[in-house]
């Protein structure tokens, strides 16, 4: 058979593919291939309801939405194709008081996403689509720049463009089997022969879970049933033709004007079923599956309540079709991890919304190494190895499904899959009262119940009932000792003569510190980002232990060994499951350690920022002192067979001391108190460690160059351009982040962080200011639609000078 080649090989002729192809080419890449097994958009793109919506719940993914609309708006003219593309504008309605705090805690985080979207009335609801009964509503939202489009003229138009800037589409091609050589994926076979590519892009919509088998990986993205219905023509064509997309999430369903004056109205019902979890039967080209009117009857009902017309037209027919969905929700996007050359782009629930924003990003992904925004929410590397299972993806993806419009409460979780990574404490806690939450599988305790109340989350948007609990476990942790269970951090050992050499490359501080030390360091990308926020003691002249959040081990590791040389020089091993962390912290942790421990653990022996082998009851222990809560404190790393032993051993010596557990929940408002910051959400690769205020960890004297070395000493010497700053108000604000910070009524940044400071007794915000701003002090936040004074303050507000810390 035939050898071919190109330069960036696509699998996927959906919106996805299509769009991507026509980025790269767009964008002036040579040699761009797009391989369709079937015709372009006979997947999943050629059934969707094609509704166009750009709020989503993180910044970056809204603004890549944006983009979609963006592209949208110039395609016919670019292409001279039509696909009925009509910025009609979306609203949403409330129904309830609940759906009303909703609907404004979006319209905030909207503003703050510099998306237009106002409140309305019920009556002007009413007016923007005459067909809904208004009785009870209590107020709608609008977004003026949403939209609807024919989903496989869009597709068709998109690939139009590509093949009007140079990509090749070829369909009836399917793609049979890979072959891989050391991480890189050398040949694609097909049923026309082989392809050899420098980039391979998986846009292989439900397909890619089987294809993924092929190449030994587990992708995280499945499919499952959706219906909708079209309607007989309403009595008004005319009126039909002008109505905005309508939202109605109290009642589980969304509407479409279509066609001939037909609305299309679908919905997300318990119990969807799972497609292709056995399989994809068959080719499953342009075929949809008998519809179950059984399932989608009580949304229909509920559609009538809302819309009455519907009791007088008909039901010209029902689209029951598989569409994407993946292990979270969100999209599987990003360089896969084991892979030199393998970019996905699949999972997407939505995407005739994200088509055009997503090809942009895939694109500027493979031909500058990052998309131009940071896409962490939807990153292939935020998943770890169950996640792609069947027995987690398929019953998580349903429930995620069921809850696409149910009121979700912040903090809220999940109910399928869980119980999956379990700590050696797990039991003894539960018993405690622990209240359990989960990250990356792993059950972590969130707060504790007392004796009395019973252990069961309790959320709200404006008063949850955990925070008077978690309060008194931020007060233990402040005025007592207290034991916290880490031993979900993703934890991995760094050995080798060439150890050094990386860390030293790889992170912005100098890591050639003595044996013993104890670094937190941010790794940062060639732009000065920060890819990485960890903490990394020196265990010997070769040998490192590096450890990060539960839910970033698979990047840091992706990211890490991205940039190991390939002489064999350095080691990177994962010891998350070998050792537990035990984190004892409070003014009285060091009289209930050194009651149990035969070494002399004062600050004089065991100084901040150092760490020691030490003996707790009959266990060996890795003791590091250093955290998270900014007190006195041990993070106890145990091997795993010992934890339970040494947790009995300290909560015995701490009871004369009024020894409590803490949650999750508590030390996220001590953190808030310090200062302390959290990737992902206040840093990332969007942001440098000098606009963080993390310039002291940058250490540009003592070491060599390091990537965003060049950026960084810019900064540093010139100042950069915006910083991370604090804000506080005595009033107790109900803050989740995303909210608006406003100057002089208009719109300058979000939160990163939010929330209350029980020590201190305020409400804290980060958030990042222009530099003409930071010596302003009088700021407001916009809260549920009603904005509230704030001051800017000199950071961290509890013990400043580490008085505490180092004691």
């Amino acid at each position: 058979m035939t050898t071919h080649s190109a330069k960036h090989l696509i699998i996927g002729g959906g919106i996805i593919g299509c769009s991507t192809a026509y980025h790269l080419a767009r964008n002036g890449e040579k040699d761009v291939v797009l391989l369709e097994k079937a015709s372009l958009t006979e997947g999943a793109t050629w059934h969707a309801a094609g509704l166009v919506g750009q709020l989503r719940s993180s910044r970056n993914t809204t603004r890549m939405l944006k983009r979609s609309v963006a592209m949208y708006d110039r395609l016919q003219e670019e292409t001279g194709m039509a696909f009925d593309w009509k910025k009609v504008g979306s609203l949403r309605l409330a129904a309830t008081n609940e759906r009303l705090l909703e609907a404004k805690r979006l319209t905030t985080m909207a503003k703050s996403f510099d998306l237009e979207m106002e409140m309305i009335t019920a009556q002007e609801a009413k007016e923007l689509f005459p067909y809904i009964d208004d009785t009870g509503l209590q107020g709608a939202a609008f977004i003026p720049s949403d939209g609807h489009v024919d989903p496989a003229s869009l597709c068709q138009a998109i690939a139009a463009g590509a093949r009007k800037y140079g990509a090749q589409i070829r369909q009836g091609v399917k793609v049979l089997d890979f072959e891989v050589k050391d991480g890189r994926i050398t040949k694609v076979m097909t049923s026309e022969g082989d392809y050899e590519a420098e980039t391979i892009v998986m846009a292989a919509g439900m397909w890619s879970r089987e294809l993924g088998e092929k190449l030994g990986i587990h992708v995280p993205a499945c499919a499952v049933e959706h219906q909708y219905i079209v309607t007989e023509p309403l009595p008004d064509i005319e009126l039909v033709k002008g109505l905005p997309t309508l939202r109605d999430p109290e009642r589980l369903v969304y509407y479409k004007p279509d066609a001939g004056g037909r609305l299309v109205i679908g919905g997300y019902e318990e119990g969807t079923l799972p497609f292709g979890d056995d399989g994809i039967p068959g080719e499953f080209v342009r075929q949809l599956l008998p519809d179950n009117l059984d399932r989608f009857g009580p949304l229909a009902e509920l559609a009538a309540e809302v819309t009455p017309v519907l009791n007088e037209v008909g039901i010209r027919s029902v689209i029951n079709g598989p569409i994407p969905y993946s292990a979270d929700g969100d999209f599987v996007l990003g360089w896969a991890p084991g892979f030199d050359n393998l970019m996905m782009a699949t999972g997407f629930l939505y995407g005739i919304a994200a088509g055009g924003g997503a090809g942009e990003m895939i694109a500027e992904w493979i031909t500058e190494g990052r998309p131009s925004l940071d896409l962490w929410p939807l990153d292939c590397r935020r998943f770890g190895p169950h996640h792609g299972t069947k027995s987690f993806m398929y019953p998580r993806a349903v429930e995620h499904y069921a809850h696409h419009y149910k009121m979700r409460y912040p903090g809220q979780e999940h109910e399928s899959a869980r119980n999956l990574r379990l700590s050696p404490l797990y039991d003894i806690l539960k018993k405690n009262g622990a209240v359990y939450g989960s990250k990356n599988g792993w059950e972590r305790p969130l707060w504790f119940a007392p004796e009395g109340v019973e252990p069961v989350d309790q959320l709200d948007f404006l008063e949850p009932g955990w925070h008077k609990f978690a309060a008194e476990e931020h007060k233990a942790v402040r005025e007592g000792v207290a034991l916290i269970d880490q031993s979900s951090f993703a934890k991995f050992e760094i050995i080798g003569p060439g150890a050094l050499d990386l860390l030293q490359r790889l992170a912005a501080c100098n890591m050639d510190k003595p044996d013993g030390t104890v670094i937190y360091a941010q790794f940062c990308n060639e732009t000065g980002g920060i890819e990485a926020d960890v903490t990394i003691t020196r265990l010997g002249p070769d040998h490192f232990y590096l450890v990060t959040g539960s839910g970033f081990g698979t990047h840091d590791e992706d990211w890490i060994r991205r940039n190991m040389p390939k002489d064999g020089s350095v080691h990177l091993i994962e010891v998350t499951s070998g050792r537990a962390v035990i984190n004892i912290c409070g003014p009285k942790a060091r009289d209930v350690l050194q009651a149990v421990c035969e070494q002399d653990v004062s600050n004089q022996a065991f100084p901040f920022g150092t760490a020691r082998n030490i003996t707790v009851g009959s266990a060996p222990v890795r003791a590091v002192r250093i955290g998270f809560v900014g007190e006195l404190g041990w993070e106890l790393h145990v091997p795993t067979e010992f934890a339970a032993h040494v947790y009995k051993t300290l909560r015995a010596a701490g009871e004369a001391h009024g020894i409590r557990d803490v949650g999750y929940r508590a030390i996220d408002s001590l953190r808030l108190e310090k200062g302390y910051l959290y990737w992902s959400g206040d840093i990332s690769p969007d942001y440098t460690p000098i606009e963080a205020g993390l310039g002291f960890r940058v250490h540009l004297k003592a070491k060599g160059d390091f990537l965003g070395r060049g950026v960084l000493e810019k900064q540093k010497t010139e100042g950069p351009d915006r910083k991370l700053c604090t804000f506080v108000t005595a009033t107790k604000l109900p803050l989740y982040g995303g909210e608006t910070i406003i100057h002089d009524g208009r719109t300058v940044s979000l939160a990163t962080s939010a929330g209350f400071g029980y020590s201190v007794g305020q409400t804290i915000i980060f958030g990042y200011l222009e530099k003409a701003l930071c010596d302003e002090t009088e700021f407001e936040i916009e809260v549920f639609g009603e904005r509230h004074a704030i001051t800017k303050v000199d950071g961290p507000v509890f013990d400043p000078q580490n008085e505490k810390l180092k004691a």
